[in-house]
């Protein structure tokens, strides 16, 4: 069976479409790199401190990358585990060596563009796809431009990135279950879509163009939606919509926690950012939207205010027991109401102590 994406040219069109980063010359890139190591290592010390969860496994050293080489590495884990779970599900499907050829060269430019697209926004990432336990990715062109859009303090405003990334890192590391517990529920998302190979990979492939679609014209009214089609799909995407909201509402107060002790001018910054967060012209809302950005934005505000109202009633240690299994994550009902995820992994507590 010829590959479901041709990876290779997807690889070469997200780095074609991909933007330039901001103007640098050489020793200042060099000097932001190693600044990034830097800050990367001092922001770990306060993750551990604030958490209290210490890594389990060891993990390779943070990656600062450029736009083209974020995209390639995203590229390659997909690849990693994509394929596989596709090659399973086509099974014996009868091969059609001339369209499945033509769908995976087609297939490729789609993802190549929305990595493109994608890969002038991030500013981190922990990537999880391409080995155990991860790997930690900095984005030093949109780091750089960032801060200067928000005339931001280099350093309050990298070490304040650094914070939210290595949280990420730290809850992989630190819950050696957690990349296999994402990856099958990956896995179970494809599984459950098993109404005939043929019709799962045509609606995946579908999806895909539409994403490409949506960046290359925001007018589209199609969505994204359009691949997650059975209640067995469905039911596996509101356990992994809960995980991420956990996930990166525990980043976003873990650095707001950390941050004023560390950061002199986190304040601003994180008003500048949020209102940079919310802007956009129509155009780029739309892309956002169809792409999902609107909706990890939401999960960074729910899942912020969940962790702060389990913390808020039983300590950070007994917010970390949501770590303890898959059983004991929050259910996505739960995201809304902390003292429902109290009572099903504490038992009852007493009321919550007025703060100040």
């Amino acid at each position: 069976m010829a590959q479901f994406v041709d990876w290779d040219l997807a690889a070469a069109t997200a780095g074609a479409l991909g933007k330039s980063g901001p103007r640098v010359s050489y020793d200042e890139a060099t000097a932001v790199v190693a600044d990034l190591r830097r800050l990367t290592d001092e922001a770990a010390g306060h993750v551990l401190e604030y958490t209290g969860l210490r890594p389990q496994v060891d993990h390779p050293p943070v990656r600062v990358v450029d736009r083209r080489d974020w995209a390639a590495t995203n590229i390659a884990g997909l690849r990693e585990v994509i394929t596989p779970l596709i090659s399973r599900l086509a099974g014996d499907r009868p091969p059609g060596i001339f369209t499945d050829a033509i769908g995976s060269r087609l297939t490729g430019v789609q993802a190549g563009t929305v990595l493109a697209y994608l890969s002038g926004r991030v500013l981190g990432q922990y990537e999880v796809f391409s080995a155990d336990p991860g790997q930690l990715l900095l984005v030093a062109p949109n780091i750089v431009e960032v801060e200067r859009k928000l005339q931001a303090e280099p350093r309050d405003f990298r070490l304040w990135v650094c914070l939210h990334e290595v949280t990420h890192r730290t809850q992989f590391t630190a819950v050696p279950w957690m990349r296999g517990h994402f990856l099958g529920e990956v896995q179970a998302f494809v599984d459950a879509s098993q109404a005939g190979g043929e019709n799962f990979l045509d609606r995946l492939r579908r999806g895909i163009g539409t994403l490409a679609d949506v960046v290359r014209d925001p007018e589209s009214r199609a969505s994204v939606l359009d691949i997650v089609q059975t209640p067995g799909q469905r039911a596996v995407l509101d356990r992994l919509t809960a995980l991420m909201t956990l996930l990166e509402g525990h980043a976003e107060f873990v650095m707001d926690g950390v941050g004023p002790e560390i950061i002199p001018s986190v304040e601003t910054i994180r008003t500048k950012f949020n209102r940079r967060r919310e802007s956009g012209n129509p155009l780029e809302k739309a892309v956002r939207k169809l792409l999902g950005i609107d909706v990890k934005l939401r999960q960074y505000a729910e899942g912020r205010r969940f962790v702060h109202g389990v913390v808020e009633r039983v300590g950070m240690d007994g917010f970390n027991k949501v770590f303890s299994s898959p059983l004991t994550l929050p259910r996505l009902d739960e995201l809304g109401d902390p003292d429902a995820w109290v009572t099903r992994v504490h038992g009852p507590v007493g009321p919550v102590a007025a703060t100040g």
